[in-house]
């Protein structure tokens, strides 16, 4: 088949590779000539593991190429993918459409023969019967067909995603569309992967309910682990406990600081919103966006108290700054609200990360970026984990702690043994983990203050 891709960012450019990999002829399509001159050049504008090698190797066989050019891209397409960006409205919460309905004009413009539109941008219910309006306008209704087919990859584990996926989700209403998409995803039905045909209106649901829900359950546990610290426990046996049964399921089960990412931030307000415009209340998600950000922004308190109630002219460093491992994107990491409240409260940060420190330097100020995560922590007063990474989780925790001013360390995502950290040498403060007893601030002589800890955030 030939695929136009619109779209080259997460979503578009894993995609398409993907499909140019099972060797259909795949144009990705964006506005952005800069971004597609480094794209011809071998330059990806995104980190994810994997994705620079199936790259190359599909635009060595002449099944990936890219372009700014989307009437070009047109020509005897089979199927176009919109998958553009839908960020939050500033103040609003719900999705920005304004990308997916532009793209769908310039398609009504370049079609030429029968395709299918394939919308795999994360929209509200509905947004595919607008976008099939707004090509009706254009073209006659038997030259196209809308369909919703949503995307379920996870960044830093996007290409296994694609190529070995739970399910696909497929929303159309005529049968051209069904076998056209049928066909398109035929080596994972050889593959036995479950392909869910379903109503349009039901597949862009689908999508959001699903980001929704593990949502839910990593706040859960979140708010679990704080439960766990107070009555004495540690989380991970909890959560071994609860994962085992099959009902639950043990993944997104891993205490931390709070949810990020470019995909459930944005998809639980949007998923609120649309419930909001039908006049449906969905209590659960509301309470779960919630406690969120309430959880992000509490991490800085739970740093202030591991260091003895003040922060004031501390210097403190922060290792991996993105919201998950093996990917450069900081959209609504936790690691931003964390430093900037910290900030606030008088402390220097430095800080480190493998990959995201370019992006994290468009949005920190007066932060110490570090490539060595050990000259990072040289002098510090305390170190806190943010990010999981496997180079993080590798570190010499004797060396750490011989560069350090004082033996502070803050795990918020249990990346250490804290018996290991402890044989280290580090007073160690964990999420989820029984509240170790403070012998007295580590700032020398100054007394603790009695006001810091309650200064809003």
């Amino acid at each position: 088949m030939k695929i136009a891709m619109i779209g080259t960012g997460y979503v578009g450019l894993v995609s398409g590779t993907c499909f140019a990999e099972w060797g259909n002829e795949v144009v990705c399509v964006d506005k952005n000539v800069d971004k597609i001159a480094q794209l011809k050049q071998g330059k990806l504008p995104i980190y994810e593991p994997g994705l620079e090698t199936l790259v190359r190797r599909n635009r060595a066989a002449g099944r990936l190429s890219f372009t700014s050019n989307l009437a070009t891209a047109m020509r005897g397409v089979d199927i176009v993918f919109i998958a553009v960006g839908t960020p939050p409205r500033p103040g609003l919460g719900d999705a920005d459409l304004s990308f997916v309905y532009t793209a769908a004009k310039e398609i009504a413009l370049s079609l030429e023969g029968y395709a299918v539109v394939a919308v795999k941008s994360t929209v509200p219910v509905g947004t595919g019967d607008i976008v099939e309006k707004i090509i009706s306008t254009v073209r006659p209704p038997e030259s196209f067909s809308v369909v919703s087919n949503p995307e379920f990859l996870r960044e830093g584990a996007a290409i296994d995603d694609f190529l070995f996926p739970d399910r696909i989700v497929v929303g159309a209403e005529d049968e051209h569309a069904r076998t056209a998409m049928l066909a398109l995803y035929g080596p994972l039905a050889d593959a036995n992967t479950p392909i869910i045909i379903s109503q349009r209106r039901a597949a862009e649901l689908i999508k959001y309910a699903s980001n929704a829900f593990l949502a839910t359950k990593i706040t859960f546990i979140n708010e679990l682990a704080d439960l766990c610290e107070q009555v004495g426990t540690d989380v991970s046996e909890l959560a071994l406990g609860l994962g085992l049964d099959h009902r639950i399921g043990k993944a997104f089960l891993n205490a931390g600081p709070g949810y990020g990412g470019s995909c459930f931030p944005k998809d639980t307000l949007a998923l609120l919103r649309t419930a909001q415009d039908y006049g449906v209340p969905l209590r659960i998600v509301e309470e779960t966006v919630a406690a969120n950000e309430a959880r992000k922004r509490k991490m800085a308190l739970k740093v202030v108290d591991a260091v003895g109630g003040d922060v004031d002219g501390l210097t403190i460093s922060i290792l991996g700054l993105t919201f998950k491992p093996d990917t450069d994107d900081m959209r609504d990491a936790p690691s931003v609200p964390l430093i900037e409240a910290l900030q606030r409260f008088g402390a220097t940060i430095r800080a480190h990360d493998p990959i995201g420190m370019e992006n994290a330097a468009r949005i920190f100020e007066n932060v110490a970026l570090f490539d060595d995560p050990y000259e990072c922590v040289r002098g510090a007063d305390c170190v806190i984990v943010v990010t999981e990474w496997e180079s993080i989780r590798q570190l010499d925790l004797y060396r750490l702690r011989q560069v350090m001013r004082s033996p502070i360390l803050i795990d918020l995502r249990n990346a250490f043994g804290r018996g290991a950290a402890q044989a280290a040498g580090f007073q160690v403060t964990s999420i989820g983990r029984p509240v170790p007893q403070r012998a007295g601030s580590m700032s020398g002589n100054r007394p603790a203050p009695t006001h810091d800890v309650q200064r809003p955030l």
